[in-house]
């Protein structure tokens, strides 16, 4: 069985520059929405978000596996981010949604 998407949204994805202590869009180009999906695999039992600019091209901008042990929460504003443990390959991401989240 194929991954199947269970939840899509319209986020600006960033990234954070460790070295330089800051949040950088992702992806090249001028920083613009993408659709950011999660996945499931119901044959692994894993899960990954995936983003796409919101453009012709459809740049991946994000492909990251959501392991155990996350720490994800809501930040100020329409933000979420989210961070791994260090045996990850990337040490974390944000989120910025088109909607304000619903409590």
């Amino acid at each position: 069985m194929s991954e199947t998407v269970i939840c899509s949204s319209r986020a600006t994805v960033m990234l954070y520059d460790d070295g330089n202590k800051r949040w950088l869009p992702a992806g090249t180009g001028p920083q613009a929405f993408s659709r950011v999906q999660i996945y499931h695999n119901p044959t692994a039992n894993s899960f990954r978000v995936v983003g796409r600019k919101m453009q012709p091209d459809q740049q991946v901008v994000i492909n990251c596996a959501i392991v155990r042990g996350v720490n994800w929460g809501p930040r100020p504003g329409r933000s979420y981010c989210w961070s791994q443990t260090q045996e990850s390959q990337q040490a974390g991401g944000g989120l910025r949604g088109a909607h304000s989240p619903q409590s």
